[in-house]
Formats: structure tokens, C-alpha cells, sequence
């Protein structure tokens, strides 16, 4: 009798068991589409065995753990490149933003730049000296400088103004970008705390738990450079490095330890508040295009402005004394303008010399083809459309680059999803041959459990008869 009740409670053992197996092998199924889930495994265990006047007798079978599948180094690797990648798109994202606010696209076909936006505003400007020497005397002419001019000024105004209000929207990007990291620090604390609790007893149980916090972790990484440590509970650290490569803790365990601030110039996170040195995550892209790219472009549309200026008046007002075309204190492409009551009939086509003198006029129009050198003092090298030219080729080289580095970093990180995939992610062939496997086993046991429970029967309702 004790031996059918005691095969009678192992078997029951066994269909709870078998139960657990297909309801996880359900689940992995469920998920088969969803990267951020790491396929889970059922490791079955014997119970152990007694002794008995029978023999021994196998106290029956259990479910030992549920094994995630996850390799850690795999996961590390992913949240690196991550990283790198969100660095480098960002960087593409400001240079195209820089771009259109240009308003002047590379062309390989003509001299370099397109025939619109600054370049050909310079040609128009300079053009319209050469015809006013031409006809000096020509009030349409004297008018059409007037416009051309001013057109040169707008424009470099406008570009200057849309490039100032890129470097802003990158700030508040940035400062959208720590508010999610923060929100994301906060998360992953409150992530350990669970799987702290829940592990406490079943070491590795908080399988979803993990999966939900590997997903933040990955999220943070794109914004900053963030590093996750496991300890021996299942939760982790989340650091990120200063200058001198010291770490710098943001998340320990269940706690956030101080939180991002951006500084105008950089990140400062941890207590008390470090500088963090950035090298992958968007903020570090945004930086470099901010600070890098995008702030020379405005500073050399600020020296073509200045030697346009200064250049232009010393052409246009030899002896300093009958008045400057530009404005003298406008030296920047934010503040160039005309000379306040320049007018067609103010205009002058020499300084003083008799009706149809074109000295001043020619003297201006043969700047468009002076070389400058900054050698000798200058502000830019080459002719003014060289060094335009050149400004809007350092951006098209830079968007390029941007390009290259965002497709090359993008294969990558795929090579190493794929890596992971084939470690982590749910086969759909695997996932159906387990459920059909478990189910099996289930009704075999369910079998067990029919053949003992007629075998009682017979024992306790019919025996003795």
C-alpha cells in the first residue's frame, strides 16, 4: 500500500513538474518576436532516493530551476556597441540639421558648391561692382548693388541664425537625453530591488525581471556610456568613468547615487558630482557636432564675414575719409551690415574722381579673385568662393565620414545581435519540439497516474470480496 501512495505522490510530482516545463516552452513561444526576451530552459532534478524493505526507491522528479539563457559577456559587448552607434548617428543627425540650415549642398560636377545660398550671393555681389564699373553712372546699376548686397547680408545672417538655433536644439536634446537617463537610473534601482527580493531564495529566478533591466541598461547605454556590473545577489552597479578612468557610480544595487546634470559643456553625475568623460551615447555625438563641426562652420562663416568687411572697405574707402560700404563694427555673419545711410545716390563708383571714374568699383570687384593668405595677416586662405567652398566641403566631409561611421558601426552591432540571437532568442522550431516533448511526457505521467489509481481501487474496493 505505502508503495502505490508513495508512487501516487511522486508521480503527481512529475505532472506538476512537466506542467512547469510546458507553461515555459508556452512562454518562450509567446515571445518568440521580442528581442528583449532571453529564452528560459527547465532543468529537471531528481529528488534523491530511499531506501525501502523493496529496495531503493526513487523519491521522484522535480523542476530544479528555470536556466535563462543569456551570456553576460555577449550582453556587455551589445551594450558597447550600442553605445557607439547612437554616438555616431547622433553626430549625422546634427551634421544633415547643419546642412539644411547651410542652405548650399556639395557638387561635384561645377566648382564645388551649388549655384544658390551664400556662394551664389557672393557671385551676385561681386558681379554687381563689376557691372557698376562697367556703367558707373547707372543708377539701375547702383540700385541692383544695393540689393545684392543686402541679399549677402540676409543670408549670411539667416545661415548664422540657423546654425546658432541647431547648437540650441542640441542642447535641449541633451538635456532631454539626461532627464530619460535619470529616469532610466531610477528604473534599473527599482529593478534590483525586485530582483534582490524575488532572487533571495531562487537565485537567477527573476528571469523577466532581468530581461525588463537588460533592456533599460541598453537604453541608458545609447544615451551615455554606461557600464553594468552583476554581484553575487543578481543586482547590479551601473557605473561610468571620470578623466582619470575612476569610476563613477551611478546605480549601486537598489540605490541611485546622485543623478545626471548637463553643464552646458558636460555631463557631471554621482555623489559628489564628477565631470564624465564621454566617449559613445548620443550626448557625446551631440557634443562633438555642437562643439565641433557645427561651431566651426559658424566661425568660418564669422572670418569669410570679417574679410569680406574689412577687405571690401579698404577697396571701397582708400583714404578712410568719405565713408566705408560695410558697417565697421559688423565683423561677424550674425552682425554684417551695410553702412547706415548708403543709398544709390550716396554710392560711390570712385572716391572723388570726375563722372564715369569707375576706381572704387573696379578696385571692389577685383576682390572676388584676390587670393588671401592668413600668413600675411588675413582672415581666410584662397578667394572668397575658395574658402566657401572649402567651409562647405569640411561639412559634406564630415557628413560623410558621419555616414560611413554609422554604417559600419551598424553592421556591427548587428553581427554581435545576431551573436547574442543565437544564444538568447527563442527558436520557433526548438520552442514547438519542447512543448510537444513536454506534453508527451506529461501524458505518459498522466498514464502513470491512471494505471496506480486503478491499482488502488482494485487494492482497497475489491480485494477481500
Amino acid at each position: 500500500m505505502s508503495g502505490l501512495f508513495a508512487s501516487l505522490h511522486h508521480t503527481t510530482q512529475a505532472l506538476g513538474a512537466h506542467s512547469r516545463a510546458i507553461e515555459v516552452a508556452g512562454k518562450n513561444l509567446a515571445n518568440v518576436n521580442n528581442p528583449a526576451y532571453a529564452r528560459q530552459r527547465v532543468q529537471y532534478g531528481d529528488r534523491g532516493m530511499v531506501q525501502t524493505p523493496q529496495g531503493a526507491e526513487s523519491l521522484g522528479l522535480e523542476v530544479r530551476a528555470i536556466q535563462q539563457l543569456r551570456d553576460t559577456l555577449l550582453d556587455k559587448q551589445v551594450v558597447r556597441e550600442i553605445a557607439l552607434k547612437s554616438s555616431f548617428e547622433t553626430e549625422q543627425r546634427n551634421y544633415q540639421r547643419a546642412q539644411a540650415a547651410l542652405g548650399q549642398s556639395i557638387d561635384r560636377t561645377d566648382s564645388g558648391t551649388s549655384g544658390h545660398g551664400i556662394a551664389a550671393a557672393l557671385d551676385d555681389f561681386f558681379n554687381a561692382f563689376q557691372s557698376l564699373a562697367a556703367r558707373p553712372t547707372d543708377a539701375g546699376e547702383r540700385q541692383i548693388l544695393l540689393q545684392r548686397a543686402g541679399i549677402l547680408s540676409d543670408r549670411l545672417h539667416l545661415v548664422d541664425g540657423r546654425l546658432s538655433q541647431v547648437q540650441t536644439d542640441i542642447d535641449a536634446g541633451i538635456a532631454d537625453n539626461v532627464d530619460d537617463a535619470n529616469g532610466l537610473l531610477s528604473s534599473i534601482a527599482e529593478l534590483n530591488r525586485q530582483i534582490g527580493r524575488f532572487e533571495a531564495n531562487t537565485p537567477g529566478g527573476a528571469g523577466d525581471l532581468r530581461d525588463q533591466r537588460q533592456a533599460q541598461i541598453e537604453k541608458l547605454a545609447a544615451i551615455l556610456p554606461a557600464e553594468a556590473r552583476e554581484d553575487a545577489s543578481g543586482q547590479v552597479q551601473i557605473v561610468v568613468k571620470d578623466a582619470t578612468n575612476a569610476d563613477i557610480v551611478l546605480v549601486n544595487l537598489a540605490a541611485v547615487n546622485g543623478t545626471v546634470a548637463f553643464t552646458g559643456t558636460g555631463l557631471t553625475a554621482g555623489t559628489p558630482a564628477t565631470a564624465v568623460a564621454l566617449s559613445s551615447g548620443s550626448i557625446n555625438g551631440a557634443l562633438a557636432a555642437r562643439d565641433g563641426t557645427v561651431q566651426a562652420l559658424r566661425s568660418n562663416l564669422d572670418l569669410l564675414a570679417r574679410q569680406l568687411v574689412t577687405s571690401v572697405n579698404a577697396a571701397y574707402n582708400p583714404t578712410t575719409l568719405t565713408g566705408d560700404f560695410f558697417a565697421a563694427g559688423g565683423t561677424t555673419a550674425a552682425t554684417i551690415a551695410l553702412e547706415s545711410g548708403l543709398t544709390a545716390a550716396t554710392l560711390k563708383a570712385s572716391d572723388g574722381g570726375p563722372a564715369g571714374d569707375n576706381t572704387i568699383a573696379n578696385a571692389v570687384a577685383q576682390l572676388a579673385s584676390r587670393k588671401f593668405d592668413t600668413g600675411s595677416g588675413d582672415d581666410i586662405d584662397g578667394t572668397f568662393s575658395q574658402f566657401f567652398s572649402t567651409t562647405v566641403s569640411d561639412l559634406g566631409q564630415a557628413l560623410s565620414s558621419a555616414n560611413a561611421r554609422v554604417d559600419d558601426q551598424t553592421n556591427i552591432e548587428r553581427l554581435v545581435r545576431q551573436q547574442r540571437e543565437g544564444v538568447s532568442s527563442v527558436s520557433l522550431d526548438e520552442a514547438m519540439s519542447d512543448l510537444v516533448r513536454f506534453q508527451r511526457a506529461f501524458q505518459a505521467s498522466s498514464r502513470v497516474f491512471t494505471v496506480i489509481d486503478d491499482l488502488l481501487d482494485t487494492v482497497v474496493n475489491r480485494l477481500g470480496r
